[in-house]
């Protein structure tokens, strides 16, 4: 049986779907009810990694779990140790850790401290661990919807800062992956798209898939940070404008291990953009 935390979210969810189409026995965790029909073969538990003890009914017997951090979970809760600690002693032996290519690449920002402790949690385990750092998701686009939908414009800052954002599907494909097949024990994993794209660009993306003109309205990172801070944890708002505002040569860099890992090239923000198009409408 295989455990997914996170099982709500973009990542989550289709991973889910992945490994029960594969075949796997899956128990999807979230803190609250799904909010889409379980595929066949899999079950969903509530728990809460800020509370260890609520993850014990989902993995018992478990032969290996997902671990995906979000939100508030970012900030704080239970030492990594003990969420780490409660999946061996339900049985799991392998562990897969969502965490961040900031971690790769800037390893002393504080808003990213959170993850750096689950990664030194389950590099000291015992367990066999794989480590996955995705860039910047496709799917952070979302926060521009409602301007897409009703202004037919795009609002963000840093219009012309190409990053290569990852399609979350790829991310789950390859964490589907590792969690099933052998020879990723020890591995850290940096998944990003497969061309650095603006915001500007990723505007134009959904005007083609619109068939309508899309606008660009720039932000400055005042603004932005405004915004973000909506929806976003305080901690994470500065590391994450950092890397979208002035990226690092490696942040921006294609990294090959989507490909190496699925065998076929890491999906692009047009192809994101036109699966999710109904979102914009």
């Amino acid at each position: 049986m295989i455990v997914v935390t996170g099982a709500s979210g973009n990542v989550g969810r289709p991973l889910v779907e992945a490994l029960a189409a594969a075949g796997a026995k899956v128990t999807a965790v979230s803190r609250s009810p799904l909010s889409y029909d379980l595929p066949e073969g899999a079950r969903h538990v509530r728990a809460d990694l800020a509370e260890p003890d609520t993850l014990r009914p989902a993995v018992d017997g478990a032969d290996a779990l997902f671990i995906l951090l979000a939100g508030d979970l970012l900030g704080g809760g239970a030492p990594a140790t003990e969420v780490v600690a409660a999946a061996a002693e339900g049985g799991v032996r392998r562990v897969v850790l969502l965490s961040s290519q900031i971690n790769g690449t800037r390893p002393d920002v504080l808003s990213h401290g959170r993850l750096r402790e689950f990664e030194e949690a389950v590099r000291s385990s015992g367990l066999d661990w794989t480590i996955l750092r995705p860039g910047g998701f496709a799917s952070n686009a979302y926060g521009w919807a409602e301007a897409v939908r009703t202004q037919r414009a795009v609002i963000a800052p840093f219009a012309d800062v190409a990053l290569p954002v990852v399609d979350p599907a790829d991310i789950a494909e390859v964490a589907a992956a590792v969690l099933r097949e052998e020879g990723h024990s020890g591995q850290t994993y940096e998944l990003t798209g497969p061309a650095a794209v603006t915001p500007r660009e990723q505007a134009a993306a959904f005007a083609a898939a619109l068939g309508e003109e899309v606008g660009f309205v720039e932000l400055t990172r005042e603004q932005a940070r405004e915004h973000m801070a909506r929806f976003m944890p305080e901690p994470v708002i500065d590391g994450t404008l950092d890397i979208i505002g002035t990226p690092l040569p490696a942040e921006q860099r294609v990294s090959p291990d989507v490909e190496k890992i699925l065998g076929r090239p890491a999906g692009s923000f047009a192809s994101w953009a036109e699966r999710n198009i109904h979102a914009f409408k």
